[in-house]
């Protein structure tokens, strides 16, 4: 066995990612703050700073703060024009496209409502949508630092969920990363929702200072992004959060992996649909809360138990600081699950209070595009602690 040493220049570069971390989670910080807070050397900070302000990913406009000794200290804070990303959210009754800065304000969005969409016309639709951007939003395109995407699998690695109604059809050849970043010439990475849109929350939402937290994403399924360390963990095939496909009821609804009483058989949108009365090949999330209070707390009745026994599960494996619940179902709709799923089953969890075991993430039809987004800036910008050991 051999080891290896830490090469400069990842440290040096890892060290940048820590910094710009600090003053993206807490705002503004000034030098002293960050070496305070990264353990890092005042010299080392102030060269960092430095170079960052140059680049012009750091800001040091806001006004001196009053101390102690010395001259008043300038806060630093990222400057949002620094860097952009777009997302990408594809379905089988909807396209949405976002553009959004270093600090996640979106510059721009556009649905489009398709019905099962086909590679080559999508494709065209998507460059079409694309050249608009570049056309209404006055940016320095030269700082994009590329796009993610997220649809429904089939896509390179196949998990379990792949399979039902939902799936897009006619997309399992398709490398839409190699097509979309021939096109524009940026990177381009796809991901299944669920893990996007726990990225998403780790930096735009409630999980920003969560180093390990589970994000249940109510979707047509019910998937998990997982985040442990302050690292998304995909597994060993990338299918790594399939908890939609854990079964909590033996011997119960059919479902369409095969198995039977599998977890989003009664969690996610398509089971609201089908208790609500609504066409699951045509219903849209916001038609849910039109079907009356009554209609779906009758899909609460049968969602609850499921519901408590995966959160359950998520706490006892992963031993999360919280479970987050989110989703493409309505914001209101998500919170009325939330109020009902109290009180929380014994796990290793069961020393904290219950609020902060379970908290309401990103919810609406915008998430999975938001979180799509992120991906490059947490590509480029998240403390990645494996580069040390190259």
């Amino acid at each position: 066995m051999t080891t290896s040493g830490t090469n400069l220049e990842h440290a040096r570069a890892h060290n940048r990612r820590v910094v710009i971390e600090a003053i993206r989670l807490n705002g503004e910080l000034t030098r002293a703050e960050i070496a305070r807070l990264t353990s890092l050397t005042p010299q080392t900070v102030s060269n960092i700073a430095t170079e960052l302000e140059q680049a012009g990913i750091l800001s040091s406009h806001l006004p001196r703060r009053a101390g102690g000794r010395g001259q008043p200290a300038t806060p630093l804070t990222l400057n949002p024009d620094s860097a952009y990303s777009i997302g990408i959210h594809l379905d089988h009754q909807s396209l949405l496209t976002v553009l959004v800065d270093l600090t996640g304000t979106v510059r721009f969005r556009k649905l489009i409502h398709v019905q099962k969409p086909q590679p080559e016309p999508t494709l065209a639709l998507i460059d079409q949508v694309l050249q608009e951007m570049r056309q209404q939003v006055k940016i320095d395109w030269r700082k994009m630092l590329g796009m993610g995407v997220v649809m429904p699998g089939p896509f390179g690695v196949e998990g379990i969920s792949s399979q039902g109604p939902t799936t897009l059809h006619g997309w399992d050849d398709v490398d839409i990363e190699a097509r979309l970043s021939a096109a524009t010439g940026w990177p381009v990475t796809l991901e299944n929702d669920a893990t996007v849109a726990a990225i998403g929350e780790r930096f735009h939402g409630i999980a920003k200072q969560l180093s390990s937290f589970v994000y249940l994403y109510i979707g047509t399924g019910l998937g998990a992004g997982i985040f442990t360390d302050g690292r998304i963990y995909t597994g060993h095939a990338h299918n790594a959060g399939e908890v939609g496909h854990i079964v909590v009821q033996p011997g119960g609804r059919e479902c369409y992996c095969g198995n039977k009483g599998c977890l989003e058989r009664y969690v996610s949108l398509q089971a609201a649909y089908e208790a609500c009365g609504l066409d699951p090949m045509t219903a849209m999330p916001e038609d849910l809360l039109n079907v009356g209070e009554k209609v779906f707390d009758k899909w609460l009745d049968t969602a609850i138990e499921p519901a408590l026994q995966a959160i359950n599960i998520m706490e006892c494996v992963f031993d999360a600081q919280s479970v987050i619940i989110g989703g493409t179902m309505p914001k209101p709709l998500v919170e009325k699950l939330i109020k009902r799923l109290t009180p929380l089953y014994n796990s290793v969890r069961s020393r904290y209070a219950q609020s902060a075991r379970i908290r309401l993430g990103m919810s609406g039809s915008d998430t999975p595009a938001l979180g799509a987004a992120a991906l490059p800036i947490f590509d480029e910008f998240n403390p990645q602690y494996e580069v040390l050991l190259k």
